[in-house]
């Protein structure tokens, strides 16, 4: 029996019905509007493409975004130094720079400098740290992402072995720390990593994230396995794939996500979350200044 899919649209747009009602209801209280600054920097299609997505998912929300496109001669220090613009400025409480940047940007210095608080990619060494010992705030989008699909096939994880494969710093390190955290036997996977086959074969969970059409071998499934493909490829007559044989692997799991229309709206939905989130900590910073002007 085929695998039932796990939707990712569907969930997402759960999620965003939700906040839209906390947004309208912030708006009741007199509260300030959600405000998300993007920064894009180049023409780069695909970023363009994403940037409209999350502007677009803002709009539904009553999110207010704004939008800082600067062009790829852009210096380092000029991104900076706008990072920092919006740092102080109480009237922002999001900040996402798109990746990737242009090759004479260091990718790590930019996301070090947003505000923690403000991080609502979730990427910033802090967020991480928080994730690590077990008191997250901002997660990182994709995998808390994953996180919730996998809600929908489990009650709970806690002894299930779940094999990351992948183990970049936005995805793949912190995929593996919010399965840790729900109590699952973890076991990360990359380029070094010694019979491949053998380890999926193992998992419980598989969850991939490599950027590789077909990585990993449909037969490599666990029988009832669940299957989580991060994984989007645009294959040269322009078709979408994962990075799971995903015919194959669909006919052994219990349950997969699809490519389109699994992780990739929940990343999206995620950031609305923390963007949210960051206006609440917002909410309790503009409270505190108050407070001090008063004399209380």
């Amino acid at each position: 029996m085929p695998a039932a899919i796990l939707d990712g649209k569907k969930l997402s747009a759960d999620i965003i019905s939700g906040l839209r009602a906390e947004v309208v209801a912030r708006e009741q209280d007199g509260l300030a509007v959600p405000t998300l600054a993007v920064i894009l920097v180049g023409g780069d299609p695909a970023s363009q493409v994403y940037v409209r997505n999350k502007r677009n998912a803002c709009e539904q929300i009553g999110i207010r975004s704004v939008m800082h496109t600067l062009p790829d001669t852009v210096t380092q220090a000029e991104l900076l130094a706008l990072i920092g613009e919006l740092n102080h400025n109480i009237d922002v409480h999001g900040i996402l720079v798109q990746l990737p940047l242009p090759a004479h940007i260091d990718p790590e210095s930019v996301i070090e400098r947003i505000e923690p608080h403000k991080d609502v990619d979730g990427f910033h060494p802090c967020n991480i740290g928080r994730l690590a010992v077990r008191m997250p705030d901002l997660r990182s989008c994709t995998p808390y992402g994953v996180m919730r699909l996998l809600a929908l096939a489990h009650d709970d994880l806690k002894g299930m072995h779940a094999v990351v494969v992948g183990a970049s710093n936005h995805v793949g390190r912190p995929m593996g720390l919010e399965l840790l955290l729900a109590g699952c036997t973890v076991t990360t996977c990359h380029r070094f990593t010694r019979d491949l086959a053998s380890q999926v074969a193992a998992a419980d969970i598989v969850v991939v994230a490599v950027g590789k059409p077909g990585l990993v071998k449909g037969e490599w499934i666990k029988p009832g396995a669940t299957v989580i493909d991060v994984g989007i490829n645009r294959l040269p007559d322009g078709r979408l794939c994962g990075d799971v044989d995903y015919e194959v692997a669909r006919e052994r799991a219990a349950w997969i996500t699809p490519v389109p229309g699994g992780v990739g709206p929940m990343t999206v939905a995620i950031l609305m979350e923390n963007t949210l989130r960051a206006a609440r900590k917002g909410d309790r910073v503009v409270t505190e200044m108050l407070l001090q002007q008063a004399g209380v």
